[in-house]
């Protein structure tokens, strides 16, 4: 039986992979400066999840937990804290990646808890599991008195988007980028 649990600092290294997941190859390379690569980007963002002040922080992630295996991951937080939280990965990118981002765009705002990662291993998909994280996660937002989650979805991604829409995701808008890509903003 899968169980959604608060995620502890000790399972930083796999939740990163599966944020990397989500992030695909292509968008994590996206961070990277030449000569930079994928195991440059894993080592960033785990040492980012194990931060506290990070938008990536085991603090802000649920797990999806077999036994004792993660088989996902949601991480979110509130939208109106990100530049706070932000500081971080632009500090950590020019150290671990050799590229600045401080001009990045904002891909959340206040008002939303931002669902910024959602991931499920490849044997564990078409189980409900994402499902049940992200209702986890609506219900993080209500306890914290945030009317709705807000998420970017790539406008590439027919299947992400069937999937947000089949939850009751709405697109607010399609004007943000983020990671080189187009991107749809939905809300619940």
């Amino acid at each position: 039986m899968i169980e959604i649990k608060e995620a502890v600092i000790e399972q930083a290294a796999e939740i990163a992979d599966l944020i990397m997941t989500a992030m695909t190859d292509e968008c994590c390379l996206y961070f990277c400066a030449e000569g930079y690569g994928l195991e440059d980007f894993r080592k960033m963002m785990t040492m980012l999840v194990e931060r506290e002040d990070s938008q990536y922080s085991y603090r802000n992630t649920l797990v999806a937990m077999d036994d004792t295996r993660i088989v996902g991951i949601s991480v979110s937080y509130n939208g109106g804290h990100l530049h706070q939280l932000r500081r971080a990965f632009i500090e950590a990118a020019k150290n671990y990646l050799g590229k600045d981002h401080v001009d990045m765009e904002d891909e959340t705002q206040a008002g939303e808890l931002y669902l910024d990662s959602l991931s499920v291993l490849s044997d564990y998909r078409r189980q409900g599991i994402a499902t049940s994280l992200v209702l986890e996660t609506k219900r993080r937002a209500d306890l914290l008195g945030l009317p709705c989650v807000g998420l970017l979805v790539d406008t590439d991604n027919a299947m992400g988007q069937l999937f947000y829409d089949s939850i009751g995701f709405r697109q607010v808008d399609e004007n943000r980028f983020w990671g080189g890509h187009p991107m749809k903003h939905l809300i619940l």
